[in-house]
């Protein structure tokens, strides 16, 4: 089984077995990041190239640590300093950096299907989705599943709630789809205006009620109330939308007594959560962070054609 030299586009792209694989693979690298010198030269003489269109602190930041501890060159392209900025158009934008020989080009993009555009014009990359409008984010999927199989030594048979902004989340589609092959019991959960019609295709329940969804749930993945992507008005105040969907206290104890609480971030403290869940001994929110960085280690070091063994 080899991932070498392919793209990750969507979750779909993989199957079982090698979404395991990255797991298995993500573990064997979490220890390099408590060494004193946090580096390997595993990916010594290969090039990763950053492209964000849009704002980042957490993929981009954990993309380009995972390049240098690989010993992979990492380069952070800004896009508000170049050429894009004056007209350049995507496709173009990735014939130049082909033309320049990258290993892998990393991008996230305002609109679905960028990524896999940019994928078609460059011929001898590997492109990575991290993150393409609405449609997906795959790496947070995975890291989402390693932070789970960390604290329930299992994806199979649990109950998953994904609370909030469904209709605008690519972190919950790429998770839906991830749990379902996983044969996770996946709930989403969130206001009539935000949960899209039709989203059971993901082989998921669907509620508008928050206590259904949580009642006996293994695992709360609170999403945040995007307000960039919202062009409408979907709840009257973020104040009611606190009240029916936001996490505290009360709404926890529904869940499992050893539920755990995950959020992508950035958090809306007070909107979808509450200080005390995200800072509590529920939340597994930093560990989510952490495993990012192994996470995208791991699929840089399957992609870019090592050996399935790290020998680190």
């Amino acid at each position: 089984m080899s991932l070498r030299g392919r793209h990750l586009l969507s979750i779909e792209d993989l199957d079982v077995q090698e979404i395991e694989l990255i797991l298995k693979t993500a573990r064997s690298f979490k220890e390099i990041s408590t060494r004193p010198i946090r580096k390997v030269p595993t990916l010594r003489g290969k090039t990763v190239i950053n492209i964000f269109f849009e704002p980042s602190t957490r993929t981009r930041s954990s993309f380009e640590l995972a390049a240098k501890r690989l010993s992979a060159d990492a380069v952070n392209f800004n896009v508000s300093t170049s050429s894009v900025a004056k007209g350049e158009s995507l496709i173009d934008t990735g014939r130049n950096l082909q033309a320049m020989h990258p290993d892998l080009i990393v991008v996230r993009h305002s609109l679905a299907g960028a990524p896999a555009l940019l994928a078609t014009h460059c011929k001898g990359s590997c492109v990575i989705n991290a993150g393409d409008g609405m449609h997906e984010h795959p790496t947070q999927a995975l890291l989402d599943a390693l932070t789970i199989c960390e604290h329930k030594g299992r994806l199979e048979g649990l109950k998953v709630a994904i609370i909030g902004d469904i209709k605008h989340s690519r972190v919950a589609r790429s998770n839906a789809l991830l749990l379902r092959k996983m044969k996770a019991e996946t709930w989403v959960c969130g206001p009539p205006t935000l949960l899209p019609v039709g989203f059971e295709s993901y082989g998921v329940q669907v509620t508008h009620h928050m206590e259904e969804a949580l009642t006996d749930a293994d695992v709360i993945m609170l999403l945040r109330a995007q307000r960039e992507r919202q062009q409408e008005i979907f709840y009257p105040s973020f104040k009611e939308y606190s009240m029916l969907y936001g996490l505290d206290r009360r709404k926890m104890k529904w869940a499992k007594p050893d539920a755990i609480v995950m959020h992508p971030g950035p958090i809306n403290r007070g909107i979808e959560i509450d200080q005390e869940m995200a800072d509590g001994a529920y939340s597994v929110i930093l560990e989510q962070v952490s495993n990012g960085v192994a996470t995208r280690m791991a699929v840089l070091f399957l992609l870019l054609g090592a050996s399935e063994d790290p020998g680190i």
